[in-house]
């Protein structure tokens, strides 16, 4: 049958042969370079299996079988056999069948995709308990064991398969804990539980109108489908366009002989990583509870001890727990997250994985693992990211003992953030829809506050610790987090939280949250330039600051390795020396129309207008020299690309409206002011109906040449200052929103008269200053091959170029329909956060290849937004550009991804596009 997947005929003798394994396969026949098939948790268990290490025997429904479910809605024609086949072979393993009413062995059907999404999909543990079997299970392990492991199989079956809201069982084990005066779940006796399974169970009929079946076999076939189909739940599909994980995928299904941390007192279960996923550090770090299972630790629901404490409590189980700790990561060559159980002095490793970290320790992490001999310098730079590097470059707290500390929990993930208390994931997620920053502080978070997290600075819980689900989610976003600040009173009725000393805020105040102290206080901290900030522009680490020490060292790597060179917008001598301290190699974009904001606008509007042209022409040449003497001056030596204005026109144009109201206010005074209708007319004369499409750019310089000519003079004579200083400027001019050869072949000729005619008057050889455009129009991308025989290099502006292509503004992306598309699943980024490769990226493919096979010397660069994003950044050197350049304080990811682009590639074994570098 295809619709479920064990064997129909329940009985105990063996299931025929399985001639060929198509959706099913045993631990010991994977391995860890299998986890497209057996998702990441299945090619862990495999590759544990094969090294020898105690993992509990199973095996793994593929994400080939999971994808066949969502495809068709049932389960694929054969797995039935397999999963029975597979069974089979547990049964033979552990010496007890599934269902057996006198000695049963029960299982746990745990996700598992290609990509690690803690805590978003399903887990249904201690199937194969019924009314029978757990009688049997009391008789072998103890009554308070059997019902404990009775009501979470309820209770988990309850939440995943049946939909049964998970607040309801939550209610009534407070109830029972109050009932019977016990601290925790853990405290409860046997009689007390066995009524528990009575309660839960009467929750299943009243909210489902099922009950948990007493069939094994459907109780395991009913976990697969519900495993499988969670990988489409809302938090799942929300957690995977946050983390750009595909959604066709599909998870796999692993099935895992339960063993028992919740066994009694030699019993327990935790979670460690071979080194501090926060900092860094080397050294097994993790933590460990008694008598519980693996949910219990990353759910919080009782203080977890450290491993320090296991030590004392199993010393035999802490050495071998070492040992394979050391085993696994010189394995893996990285960071592992293990999960493991001890049963009655008995330990097990269930899972293994690369492990989650902090921006900060990814980089501590990769360095230290390069210095110990285990990985490369080139490994190392794959190994971070530029996102990681962004976050990193955040402010932190400034001093701040004068602060009301309201708790103090574990520093589960760094960084300082300051927002207003929102005590739900809805209050959060509608708080900064509208502007509103934002701290989500919870008892204990669970997956469904996953958009709540998203919309959060941080997060703030009162339990859990640092492999909790707050602080391995947050971890992975880059939110900063405090996990198990214990002082935390949170009232959801009173939307209130009391803190230390009695402090008391509402909702909606202001307060401060330091993940790298793990301290929360009262209002808002003033906040510092991050130390690694700091490091890169002082061109050394302070101090012993070994996080910004590893920045910079792989920073040095990237810059080595990179073929893209990086260089900065830039419209002022302090950005431009900003950026030079950051590492950029150059301007690629001074933007001539920013330097004329602000007082400075009237200068444009009168001579456009043509008011007092000949004064307004003096003082804009004048304006201009100043302003490229800075920015030439702090690049000295280096290119520096000026582009002449460039902005819609009514932006330096008195307003449309208010002219035409105030002429028509005087004419109904019965006078006019001659002057100001003569405005109203110029203006009306120059007005567009869409001005981002209108007169700028090269047709400004067409129409209106005295613009041009003055900024040409400007800028030639900065650079003959410059010269006469002993320095050496490296100037270049680009022509924007060219769209047509003639215009730039035009613009040429004036141009370069324009220099010559400034070398004569000062008797000097005329600079070679290299001209080029600005590639922002699909038509300029098309025709680039009659473009780049007039120029000397192309800068695609990336921003203007995605808003032509694809016919919307960025407002659409900020404020507009375009988040909905996204939500929709109709686009899965942003194409003005990253470069859209099927259509912009095409067009940027095209005209270089264009230009530079009609001109082999032609120098290509992007100056758009897009030239700091890394996926961005990583696209264009696929394309074989010369440079990106982007905003100062994103030069350090932008050289980073420079030089993990090359590494990248050489991994792949690919080439940039054009070899004419």
């Amino acid at each position: 049958m295809t619709d479920t997947v064990s064997s129909t005929t329940r009985s105990s003798a063996p299931p025929a042969t399985v001639t060929a394994a198509r959706w099913a396969q045993a631990f010991a026949d994977g391995s860890r370079d299998m986890a497209d098939l057996l998702g990441g948790k299945g090619a862990g268990l495999a590759e544990m299996t094969s090294l020898g290490l105690p993992v509990p025997p199973g095996f793994t429904i593929t994400t080939a079988a999971c994808r066949e479910y969502l495809r068709s809605g049932v389960l694929p024609q054969g797995l039935a056999a397999e999963v029975a086949h597979h069974v089979h072979q547990m049964e033979e393993a552990t010496g007890r069948s599934l269902g057996d009413p006198g000695d049963p062995m029960l299982v746990a059907v745990r996700s598992g995709a290609r990509f690690s999404m803690p805590g978003m999909m399903d887990t249904v543990l201690d199937i194969g308990l019924t009314d029978r079997s757990v009688v049997g299970l009391a008789a072998r392990s103890g009554e308070r064991f059997a019902w404990d492991c009775y009501r979470r199989l309820v209770q988990m079956y309850g939440r995943t398969v049946l939909g049964v809201e998970g607040d309801l069982f939550e209610a009534a084990l407070t109830r029972a804990r109050k009932r019977t005066g016990v601290p925790d779940d853990a405290a409860l006796d046997g009689p007390t539980l066995r009524a528990l399974v009575a309660e839960f169970r009467a929750i299943l009929v009243a909210s489902s109108g099922r009950d948990l079946p007493q069939d094994p076999h459907e109780q395991l076939d009913e976990a697969v489908r519900a495993v499988f189909a969670s990988w489409n739940s809302p938090r799942a599909r929300l957690y995977r366009s946050r983390e750009g994980i595909a959604e066709d995928l599909g998870t796999a299904v692993n099935v895992v002989a339960m063993v028992f941390g919740n066994a009694g007192a030699r019993s327990g279960a935790g979670v460690c990583f071979t080194r501090d996923p926060a900092t860094g550090a080397p050294g097994a770090f993790g933590e460990y509870l008694p008598n519980a299972q693996g949910e219990d630790v990353v759910a919080g629901v009782r203080d977890t001890l450290s491993l320090a404490s296991l030590a004392e409590l199993d010393a035999d189980s802490h050495r071998r727990l070492l040992q394979h700790l050391a085993g696994l990561e010189a394995h893996y060559g990285d960071l592992c997250d293990v999960e493991f159980t001890i049963e009655e002095g008995r330990l097990w490793i269930l899972q293994t994985r690369i492990g989650k970290r902090t921006p900060a320790a990814a980089f501590r992490i990769a360095c230290d693992l390069v210095d110990e001999g285990r990985i490369t310098l080139d490994e190392a730079l794959r190994r971070v990211e530029g996102a990681q590097l962004e976050t990193l470059l955040h402010p932190t707290f400034a001093v701040h003992a004068v602060a009301q500390p309201l708790a103090t929990g574990l520093p589960a993930s760094p960084g300082a953030a300051v927002g207003q208390v929102a005590l739900d994931s809805a209050t959060a997620v509608s708080w900064a829809a509208s502007g509103r920053p934002v701290v989500l502080v919870r008892p204990e978070t669970s997956p469904d506050d996953l958009a709540g997290m998203v919309a959060a600075l941080a997060v703030v819980t009162a339990r859990g610790g640092v492999t909790s689900h707050a602080a391995v989610v947050a971890r992975g976003m880059g939110r900063t987090c405090v996990a198990g600040a214990a002082e935390l009173h949170i009232d959801l009725v009173e939307r209130s939280v009391t803190g230390r000393d009695d402090i008391r805020i509402e909702e909606g105040d202001v307060v401060s949250v330091d993940g790298s102290t793990g301290d929360v206080y009262v209002g808002e901290l003033a906040v510092r330039a991050s130390p690694v900030a700091e490091a890169i522009e002082a061109g050394r680490a302070a101090g012993d600051d070994v996080v910004a020490a590893s920045v910079r060292r792989l920073l040095a790597h990237a810059d080595n390795q990179a073929a893209l060179s990086v260089r900065a917008n830039a419209d002022s001598g302090a950005d431009a020396a900003l950026a030079r301290r950051l590492g950029a190699q150059g301007v690629g974009l001074c933007r001539t129309e920013h330097t004329l904001l602000g007082d400075r606008r009237a200068v444009v509007e009168n001579i456009v207008l043509d008011h007092e042209r000949d004064q307004a022409l003096a003082r804009l040449q004048s304006l201009h020299r100043n302003d490229f003497l800075d920015v030439l001056r702090a690049m000295d030596t280096l290119p520096v690309v000026v582009r002449l204005l460039d902005p819609p026109l009514h932006e330096f144009l008195p307003d449309l409206t208010a002219l035409s109201v105030a002429v028509a206010q005087q004419e109904m005074a019965g006078a006019v002011d001659p002057l100001l209708r003569a405005r109203l007319a110029a203006v009306e004369h120059w007005h567009e109906s869409n001005p981002m499409l209108g007169l700028r750019g090269v047709r400004l310089a067409i129409v209106v040449p005295e613009v041009l000519e003055v900024q040409v003079r400007a800028l030639t004579e900065a650079v003959l200052d410059l010269r006469a200083e002993g320095r050496r400027p490296r100037a270049e001019l680009m022509i924007p929103f060219v769209a047509e050869a003639a215009e730039l072949a035009h613009v040429r000729d004036l141009v370069q008269r324009t220099i010559a005619a400034v070398a004569a008057v000062r008797g000097v050889d005329a600079p070679t200053i290299p001209l080029g455009t600005m590639i922002e129009l699909p038509r300029a991308a098309l025709t680039a091959a009659e473009l780049g025989v007039e120029c000397d290099f192309f800068s695609f502006g990336t921003n203007d170029l995605t808003q032509t292509t694809w016919g919307l503004s960025r407002d659409d992306a900020e404020s507009g329909f375009l988040p909905a598309y996204r939500a929709a699943g109709l686009l899965r980024t942003d194409p003005f956060a990253e470069i859209d490769e099927a259509g912009v990226g095409r067009l940027v493919r095209f005209a270089t290849r264009e230009g530079r096979a009609v001109n082999p010397r032609l120098e290509v660069g992007v100056c758009g937004e897009h030239g700091g994003d890394p996926a961005s950044v990583r696209f264009f050197d696929s394309v074989g550009l010369d440079y990106v350049s982007c905003s100062p304080w994103r030069v350090p990811v932008a050289r980073l991804e420079a030089g993990r682009a090359t590494v990248l590639r050489t991994v792949a074994g690919s080439a940039p596009d054009t070899d004419s570098r």
